[in-house]
């Protein structure tokens, strides 16, 4: 049988960008990681060795660098379009681009300085919390926008049970109408194309999308980590109607109760042991019915 060349890519990956905005004294920071990741008539590179349609990986980067100063950043999933767009557009032999960006978020810094709550003009503290996320991709068939969030860290310390479970010869885990419940949560949700063309308000679907998988994960009496799983995604399709499916990744922190009963204590549920290996890791997509 004959020996072919198969689907391939390639691109820039982790492109840190900090972008500065300093129309006046108080700056903004933009702190993006972006890869970026080229398809097209790229096969005499492989077969041949022929690079005459191969846009190099730096170019990828120095482009991310001159549209953060020429377009902007605005929301990353502009960024990502502008980024998507030119590479099929404007490099002849590219017929798709796939933008990935996670953005990090800085606080500013309190001071006595400052009036209350308003925090430094430039000085900030890198914040603690989840990573925004898109994918951007262009091609022949349009352009397809998924976007999220990771490392956002739950806890709930109690309405958590896991009970009822299927038992065997090897089953240890006793059951639990009381538990802490804690994760590090990967959402990603896909707009639908219909939205993407009449155009979506990013940051507010953002800000919506987070707020609703917050208030389900706390407000849901929890059988199972998969139950509130289904409850999160499902409470963002109800509330949005851009989103046509979402997945879900969550692994299962275990907090286990303390034994302290060799010391002359009790432990009412107060004292936890934190592993981090191994764990349950729980991956569930909530979709809208028709959806591939």
């Amino acid at each position: 049988m004959a020996i072919v060349l198969g689907p391939n890519r390639y691109g820039k990956a982790e492109t840190r960008l900090l972008r500065v905005v300093r129309d006046t004294a108080r700056h903004t920071l933009r702190d993006l990681n972006v890869s970026t990741a080229l398809s097209g008539d790229f096969a005499a590179a492989h077969v041949d060795g022929d690079q005459a349609h191969v846009l190099p990986t730096d170019t990828q980067k120095n482009t991310v660098f001159a549209f953060a100063r020429t377009v902007g950043v605005g929301e990353i999933e502009e960024f990502g379009t502008a980024l998507a767009r030119h590479f099929v557009d404007d490099v002849a032999p590219v017929t798709g681009a796939d933008v990935r960006i996670e953005e990090y978020t800085w606080d500013r810094i309190a001071t006595d300085g400052q009036g209350a709550g308003c925090g430094h003009d430039h000085a900030f503290t890198r914040s603690g919390r989840e990573i925004r996320t898109t994918e951007v991709v262009v091609g022949p068939d349009g352009l397809h926008v998924v976007s999220g969030l990771k490392d956002l860290v739950l806890l709930k310390s109690t309405g958590s049970e896991f009970a009822g479970f299927l038992v065997d010869q090897l089953t240890t885990l006793p059951e639990t109408h009381d538990r802490v419940l804690a994760t590090a949560l990967t959402a990603r949700w896909t707009y639908a194309d219909a939205a993407v063309d009449t155009g979506v308000d990013w940051a507010a679907a953002y800000a919506h999308i987070r707020a609703v998988l917050l208030d389900r994960f706390a407000e849901v009496h929890s059988l199972a980590l998969q139950q509130s799983l289904w409850e999160m995604g499902r409470g963002v399709l109800e509330e949005l109607p851009e989103v046509s499916s979402i997945e879900l990744v969550a692994p299962n922190i275990h907090h286990v109760a303390a034994d302290l009963g060799p010391f002359g204590l009790d432990n009412p549920g107060e004292v936890f042991h934190v592993t981090d290996r191994p764990y349950g890791l729980i991956e569930v997509t909530v979709q809208r019915d028709g959806e591939a």
